[in-house]
């Protein structure tokens, strides 16, 4: 007996440490919001940091499983966020195509082990509450009782109001997801492009387990917004940063290395998670690839961009 432990043991010094590491959610499992923060299954403040996909219809082949692999393995990632485009060719023309997009995503993110973010990528979504009530009620029943999900369930709602029209549109899609999974987090939009979180603050949504969404694109987004993520955050808001760009808001124009550093304090101080934006190829300073890069390419210094090189070694460190 003596000689099968010690061979036992000797076998299991010889194992990779990959075999013992714990992936995101096997670490934190169930993540819930209390107070400002997103905490994990023992009520410790968890933050999470990833990339956004870009809109689903026009960089597709980032949809895929490859993709998440590397996003875990090379770039640290312990979040991901699918981005269904709604309009312009999206789920509202082709929902199968679409939702089999996010789909593949999700489903590789749960075998890797990381948070998901399931976003709803639209600018006008009160005009589409059937279509997401449908979305999420299916999203919600088939992944519910997965640990993974995160709900974000309107991408950048534009200039309307919280109270009027945002905040029912939010209620009526939460309470078609919690027909089915009461616990994963859902992430509601505010107004002006998901920046006005101080809207929110005012009329909060009295639900459990729901954070707001807070966008900002570092050369565009400076002072005055950080303000007013500061007032959200003293106010006990928890705020969730979906989506974020080292460019200007139009996803071009230079990289402001200093701004976004600026910006990566501040969320790292308040454990504040971020995904950047975006995973693709397109000929813009916010993506982290060149034009005409592959999947594979991801792990290619070379091929990535001025912003995805200073995202990526961000996520690594």
């Amino acid at each position: 007996m003596k000689y099968i432990l010690i061979f036992l043991s000797i076998i299991s010094l010889a194992l990779p440490y990959k075999a013992y590491a714990q992936t995101p959610v096997e670490e934190n499992v169930q993540l819930r919001i209390e107070g400002p923060h997103l905490k994990n299954k023992d009520g410790e403040v968890l933050q999470l940091k990833g990339m956004s996909l870009f809109w689903s219809q026009w960089q597709p082949k980032f949809y895929s499983a490859k993709t998440v692999e590397i996003l875990k393995n090379d770039w640290q990632c312990n979040v991901l966020r699918a981005a269904m485009a709604v309009d312009y060719e999206g789920y509202l023309t082709y929902p199968d195509r679409e939702l089999k997009k996010v789909e593949t995503v999700i489903d590789a993110a749960i075998a890797e082990g990381l948070y998901v973010i399931v976003d709803w990528h639209d600018h006008h979504a009160e005009d589409h509450l059937e279509e997401s009530k449908k979305f999420f009620a299916h999203i919600s029943k088939k992944y519910g009782d997965c640990p993974n999900i995160i709900y974000e369930i309107y991408n950048e709602p534009l200039e309307v109001s919280w109270s009027e029209v945002l905040k029912p549109y939010h209620t009526q899609i939460i309470k078609a997801i919690r027909k089915n999974d009461s616990n994963n987090i859902i992430v509601c939009g505010t107004p002006s492009w998901s920046q006005r979180i101080d809207e929110a603050l005012k009329d909060p949504i009295p639900e459990e387990n729901v954070a707001y969404t807070l966008h900002f694109y570092a050369d565009t987004h400076r002072q005055e917004l950080r303000d007013l993520a500061e007032k959200a955050i003293a106010g006990g808001l928890p705020i969730f940063v979906t989506e974020y760009g080292t460019t200007d808001a139009s996803g071009d124009g230079i990289v402001n290395e200093e701004q976004t550093k600026i910006w990566w304090k501040l969320l790292d101080n308040y454990k504040i998670s971020y995904c950047n934006w975006s995973v693709a190829d397109k000929d813009e300073a916010c993506s982290v690839l060149k034009p005409e890069s592959s999947i594979e390419d991801l792990t290619k210094n070379r091929k990535l961009t001025t912003s995805g090189r200073l995202v990526k070694a961000k996520l690594q460190n």
